[in-house]
């Protein structure tokens, strides 16, 4: 049996603000509004930097990708 290793699950699992934006598909502005509203709740923020779990921000790109195909379905 492996031993746990927490600096692999971070890299695997924790996600800077920059790279949530690039899965979710968003501009810096709107990560801020997400966080603004609860509807992506860091587990951590530093400054300009938030960390994120990769586990919800995947949930909110299918959440995200869904309103985008209802509400503007000539764009896919």
């Amino acid at each position: 049996m492996d031993s746990f290793d927490p600096k692999k699950y971070i890299a695997e699992n924790v996600l800077l603000t920059s790279e949530a934006m690039e899965i979710l598909g968003v501009t810096r502005t709107r990560i801020a509004s997400l966080i603004k509203t609860g509807k992506i709740v860091p587990i951590k923020n530093t400054g300009a930097t938030s960390l994120f779990l990769r586990e919800e921000i995947e949930a909110k790109r299918g959440e995200l990708i869904f309103l985008r195909k209802k509400y503007r379905p000539y764009e896919y």
